[in-house]
């Protein structure tokens, strides 16, 4: 929802937020809070009553972004273990595809390692944009023509290759599931949820009875970390993107480690 803010450094991102929720908190304060509180003015006991309210609200729109916080973290340790998983796949079949008769071995190999490098220099950046790599499937369907036409001449390479080819499935739904990850989120109306309480609990600050400086310290606090953590929650939301996105280091320990060898 917040495309924006992953062409932002991430620390700029969270100052944003901060700036902008103290900015309403103590606009609010100074232009909303006297009309508003105009109508409740004759309510005895205005303050505890909306102290039981806030403390009501606040369990139920901190829960919302308690487990939002749990929800993208876990999202994004679910997306690096499945790129581990991904990166280890390719380690296997690389290692597998070495045992192959010649020439069909160079041929599989140099197929995926160029197909590793691709992901590396050329696909994720395209994901660190949101973009779904559109050459990465082409360069995955030649790897598969090519082991589909190989023809084993031996009993040895027969059980080689079906174990190749299983490994080939296992590489294949690890892909599918990291590119599946990149159009995950935070679906928008929960987004409007969280937008929704934000406004409700700025409203429930500033009608309380307080002196104008109260208000700023209290309502200012309260809005910088509701800030912090909606930006945080906002970063964390596509585990590829912007500053704090996953990285190809798993790939590229497999392709210098491994297939440069």
């Amino acid at each position: 929802m917040f495309y924006w803010i992953y062409d932002l450094p991430a620390l700029w991102v969270i100052v944003l937020f901060e700036a902008v929720f103290v900015g309403v908190c103590w606009f609010g304060t100074l232009f909303l809070r006297p009309p508003v509180r105009s109508w409740l003015r004759e309510e005895p006991r205005l303050n505890d009553m909306l102290a039981a309210f806030l403390q009501y609200f606040g369990v139920i729109f901190g829960l919302l972004l308690g487990l939002l916080a749990v929800a993208t973290y876990q999202n994004r340790l679910d997306v690096e273990k499945s790129n581990a998983n991904e990166a280890s796949s390719l380690s296997a079949l690389y290692r597998n595809l070495s045992a192959y008769p010649e020439p069909s071995r160079t041929e599989l190999q140099n197929l995926l390692k160029e197909h590793t490098r691709y992901l590396i220099e050329d696909a994720w950046p395209q994901q660190r944009k949101g973009i779904v790599p559109v050459e990465d499937v082409d360069r995955v369907a030649v790897l598969q023509a090519r082991l589909a036409v190989f023809e084993p001449q031996t009993k040895a390479q027969e059980l080689l290759h079906e174990n190749t080819l299983r490994q080939f499935n296992t590489f294949y739904e690890h892909r599918r599931a990291r590119i599946y990850s990149l159009t995950s989120g935070i679906p928008a109306i929960l987004w409007y949820t969280v937008a929704v309480g934000a406004v409700v609990n700025m409203i429930l600050i500033w009608l309380f009875d307080l002196r104008r400086h109260a208000h700023w310290i209290l309502g200012g606090l309260i809005s910088f970390y509701l800030g912090t953590i909606i930006s945080v929650i906002a970063l964390m939301d596509h585990p590829y993107r912007g500053e704090l996105g996953l990285s190809p280091d798993a790939f590229q320990f497999i392709y210098h480690q491994v297939m440069q060898q």
